[in-house]
C-alpha cells in the first residue's frame, strides 16, 4: 500500500533525486561541507580517497537533486549548498514522520480499546504461605 503524504510541492522525480542523492555517505558529507561554507570541487576532492572525477560525479548528483549549486569562478567550480532545497527535503521528512506518528497513535488507541480494564484484584491467599494453620 502506497500512501501519498508528500507535500504538494514535490514531484515523484524530485523526491527520487533527493533521496537518491542523500543515500550515499560521500554525498551527505559533501553536502555537510558545503553547508559549512562554499567549497571548490578540487578542495572537496582533497578530502576523499577517490579521484577528482568521482567527486565531480557526486557533486553532479547533488546538483541534479537541487541540494547544491555550482558556480564557475575562474578555473574553479565552487559548490554552494541550497538551503531552500534542504528545507524542502526536511519538510518532506517531517511529513513522513507525522504520518508515522499518526499511525502509531492510532495503533495505541486501538490497543487501549482492545485491552480490558484491570479488574479489581482482591488478595487471594496462596495455599502454601498465607493460610494460617
Amino acid at each position: 500500500m502506497v500512501v501519498d503524504q508528500k507535500p504538494r510541492e514535490f514531484t515523484d522525480e524530485e523526491i527520487d533525486r533527493i533521496f537518491g542523492a542523500l543515500a550515499d555517505a560521500t554525498r551527505r558529507d559533501i553536502l555537510r561541507q558545503s553547508m559549512l561554507g562554499e567549497q571548490s570541487v578540487s578542495g572537496l576532492a582533497r578530502s576523499y580517497t577517490m579521484s577528482f572525477a568521482a567527486v565531480q560525479k557526486h557533486v553532479a548528483v547533488l546538483e541534479r537533486a537541487l541540494l547544491v549549486t555550482k558556480e564557475r569562478r575562474g578555473r574553479e567550480q565552487i559548490v554552494h549548498s541550497n538551503p531552500a532545497a534542504i528545507r524542502r527535503a526536511a519538510r518532506l521528512l517531517d511529513a513522513y514522520e507525522e504520518l508515522w506518528r499518526d499511525r502509531i497513535a492510532r495503533i495505541g488507541d486501538i490497543l487501549s480499546e482492545a485491552t480490558p480494564p484491570p479488574q479489581n484484584q482482591q488478595h487471594q491467599p496462596r495455599k502454601d504461605r498465607d493460610i494460617a494453620p
